[in-house]
């Protein structure tokens, strides 16, 4: 898979054995990257994260639950709700939201840099009492921002897909209130290809920090300091200390320094689009929705 940035860039970039280059529109040079999908050349492969912020905070449930004084059984059960989307040789993250039959991620998870479906089926996994359940997509059911990711802005590059049969044993997440600058969030997903080869839970305490953006459909687009890997798109962004509420999907991550560790700043960073406007509509109408079996 060839990854091509979205923004308005001035540096090339190798990338699991693709380079990409892009047009310069700030006087600084910065490597975009909003695909988060892999080739099976590299399944299992060492990888390098490519936005650090210092040392790794990512850690594993057991790990998390040791250094917060919690249970991790409890976690497991907590979180049951995040999974994996498996589009043909491409993944990324997403997470049941609202319903047990409903899933929210990243538009560019199920569409490519031209804009065509990664595959003619998708599946969602995810792992309740330590059992993987694979359940496939409805892909006519998708509602995104835009099915052509690649050609908007990011603040567009939301998804909601409805699942084929619905999810036994895993709490969906609620839905957050409207996020804010500098606020806490838990970084929470599976998928990054250079941890647990993408199918291990990692979580993370870090914040949300400036406004990049506001789309026409209600969405904004922050900044956020959590480290991330290649394949966690889509993953999401926990608000508060209760029952998990999502306020925000990954969708990427830009950076004059990729692959180098280097302070959070404003050509250093992931980027998130927030559950508001149409995005939250759509979670909505769609959790109303009977399900009814195919």
């Amino acid at each position: 898979m060839s990854p091509k940035g979205r923004e308005h860039v001035a540096a090339c970039v190798f990338l699991f054995g693709a380079s990409f280059c892009a047009s310069a529109a700030s006087a600084a040079p910065f490597a975009s990257q909003d695909i988060e999908g892999y080739s099976p050349a590299f399944v299992g492969a060492r990888l390098e994260q490519v936005v650090v912020f210092g040392r790794n905070s990512r850690r594993t449930v057991e790990a998390f639950a040791t250094e917060q004084k919690l249970d991790p059984a409890e976690l497991h059960r907590k979180f049951a709700a995040s999974g994996l989307i498996e589009c043909g040789a491409a993944h990324g993250a997403g997470q049941l939201t609202l319903a047990d039959d409903l899933v929210t991620t990243a538009a560019h998870v199920f569409f490519d840099e031209d804009g065509l479906p990664r595959a003619k089926t998708c599946t969602f996994a995810n792992v309740v009492d330590g059992k993987e359940i694979r359940t496939p997509i409805d892909t006519a059911s998708i509602v995104a921002g835009s099915k052509n990711p690649y050609a908007v802005a990011a603040v567009h590059d939301w998804a909601v897909a409805r699942l084929t049969r619905p999810v036994d044993g895993a709490a969906p997440y609620g839905l957050a209130g409207a996020a804010s600058p500098n606020s806490p969030v838990e970084f929470v997903a599976r998928g990054h290809i250079d941890w647990g080869e993408g199918r291990e839970l990692s979580m993370e305490k870090c914040g949300l920090h400036d406004q990049l953006s506001v789309g026409e459909e209600g969405t904004r687009e922050f900044s956020f300091d959590c480290e991330t890997g290649d394949g966690a798109s889509g993953g999401a962004l926990i608000v508060g200390d209760g029952d998990p509420v999502v306020g925000a999907i990954l969708v990427g991550w830009r950076s004059n320094k990729p692959f180098h560790s280097a302070p959070f700043s404003t050509t250093h960073y992931n980027f998130a689009v927030t559950i508001e406007g149409a995005f939250k509509k759509a979670v909505v109408a769609a959790a109303a929705k009977a399900y009814v079996a195919k």
